[in-house]
């Protein structure tokens, strides 16, 4: 069992592929700091995963939760605040 309950559950394996992402991303910046929402897909989000990285760094932590092959879930969560869990975003200087 995953240590965190998902508050939203999206199941996007019949939504069409070109409207996946927006439709996710729309999702997530519904959530409140440190909520966590649960994606299940029919492939590795790995794209999904660079696409948060790249908009979104430092702002949310990725699980995998089941690594397919019929489903792919994964927890993503908002972070409280810019930073969390050690994951940097490249931006981090000083001390």
């Amino acid at each position: 069992m995953p240590a965190f309950a998902a508050c939203l559950t999206m199941d996007v394996r019949k939504i069409a592929p070109p409207d996946r992402h927006a439709m996710i991303l729309a999702a997530f910046n519904l959530l409140g700091s440190g909520e966590t929402m649960e994606l299940i897909s029919d492939h590795d989000p790995k794209p999904l995963q660079a696409q948060f990285q790249s908009g979104l760094p430092g702002q949310f932590s990725w699980a995998c939760l089941e690594q397919g092959p019929a489903a792919w879930r994964t927890g993503i969560t908002r972070l409280k605040s810019g930073h969390g869990n050690g994951g940097c975003c490249g931006g981090c200087g000083g001390a």
